[in-house]
């Protein structure tokens, strides 16, 4: 069987040792990039990437300046590894669509579970299913593709686990504690304006007025459902 491949990106020699031992030490290959232009090249190369450990402070092009880049060409998961520790640098990263959020200093064996904790739930191991179909929006899990009538939409990959959680059980609420597991995973450490977040962006890219939502309508005291009628016209 393959071993996973994991790019670590990160300009300190000695976080590079650490972590490639801990990785190789648990059976994954390890690619490694000094600085953002590698970290693009190499995540670009042929065979990718399974997953990537991305520094933000970088030198040529940041960490988070290569998140976004990834984001526009691919779904592999991300988990960003930085000393910037504020709820904002959190959310700034976790909006780009990175995966997970790792706090410098860290201790190697909790990243390498971490690293397992995405990979099992990483899109390619997503279920799939017919399109969900709800007023003018279309959501296609195999293709993981969304609509809006004609137009694509471009989600982030934790926006699309988001709204097919939600548009899988119209009219159920749900609350962020339950869209977390179910659409994060279990062991994913999220704060409750995290997925208030998530939900804001998801507003601001489907919904025709994302002030009068149709979609995705909060419930208050609960958390979120989705009203939109499957398969309505």
């Amino acid at each position: 069987m393959a071993r996973s491949r994991v790019l670590v990106v990160d300009d300190d020699p000695k976080t590079v040792a650490s972590l490639r031992l801990y990785l190789e030490h648990a059976g994954f290959e390890v690619l490694v990039a000094i600085d953002g232009r590698q970290a693009l090249a190499r995540a670009r190369a042929t065979p990718a990437p399974d997953l990537i450990v991305l520094d933000l402070m970088l030198p040529l092009v940041d960490g988070l300046t290569v998140c976004r880049t990834l984001r526009g060409e691919s779904d592999v998961p991300i988990i960003m590894l930085t000393a910037r520790t504020t709820e904002e640098d959190r959310l700034e990263g976790l909006d780009l669509g990175a995966d997970d959020y790792v706090p410098k200093p860290f201790s190697p064996r909790e990243l390498v579970a971490r690293v397992r904790a995405v990979l099992r739930r990483s899109p390619a191991g997503a279920a799939s299913g017919p399109p969900i179909k709800a007023g003018r929006l279309t959501i296609d899990p195999a293709r993981r593709e969304v609509k809006v009538g004609a137009k694509a939409v471009e989600l982030t990959p934790r926006e699309f686990r988001l709204l097919e959680t939600l548009a899988r059980a119209p009219g159920r609420a749900f609350t962020r504690e339950e869209l977390v597991e179910r659409a994060f995973g279990p062991d994913y450490d999220a704060l409750d304006r995290t997925i208030d977040a998530h939900v804001m962006n998801l507003r601001r890219k489907i919904e025709h007025d994302p002030t009068e939502p149709v979609y995705i309508q909060t419930v208050f005291g609960v958390g979120y459902r989705f009203a939109g009628r499957r398969g309505a016209s």
